[in-house]
């Protein structure tokens, strides 16, 4: 009764967050596991507040799985596309695009460090806290090395008549 309540919205919430179906399956599963190994921890602090709780749990698993992939295979894996027979959504068709275009090469002038804050902020659509979290890097540093990067991308573009 539980996993038919809130897996449905956890499902839909994880899908915004990775556009690996199998991926966010997984972390629903390794969700429900954990919270019913642990369900002796969980304090009731008011109603309602069981949906944060899963919420929590989601988060980190998933945070927890895209910091164990390597970020070069990651790109790649969005760059190439999806597996055949899957649709590919309009992001990943427009992100196959760029592969061989002005920001590609301009992507690739960054230093890793810069292109690694692009990829978990803009690719991945993480918030500041969730990309400090899956690079191991304080929040401050992120939104320093974003706005370096985009800046950097900026006078690239600028050079190579792309803007």
């Amino acid at each position: 009764m539980f996993y038919r309540r809130h897996a449905g919205w956890l499902l839909i919430r994880l899908d915004y967050r990775t556009p690996e179906d199998v991926l966010v399956d997984d972390v629903v599963q390794e969700t429900f596991l954990s919270v019913w190994r642990g369900a002796a921890r969980y304090r009731s602090t008011g109603d309602g507040d069981v949906t944060g709780w899963l919420w929590r749990i989601a988060s980190r698993r998933l945070t927890d799985a895209l910091r164990q992939r390597s970020s070069r295979a990651r790109l790649g894996e969005l760059l190439r596309g999806r597996p055949p027979g899957v649709e590919p959504s309009a992001e990943d068709r427009a992100l196959g695009g760029l592969e061989h275009g002005d920001l590609a090469a301009a992507v690739a002038a960054l230093t890793p460090d810069l292109q690694a804050v692009l990829r978990v902020t803009v690719l991945d659509g993480l918030t500041t806290q969730e990309a400090a979290s899956v690079l191991g890097i304080p929040p401050g540093t992120v939104k320093t090395r974003s706005m370096r990067a985009r800046a950097a991308l900026r006078r690239e573009l600028r050079v190579g008549g792309g803007l």
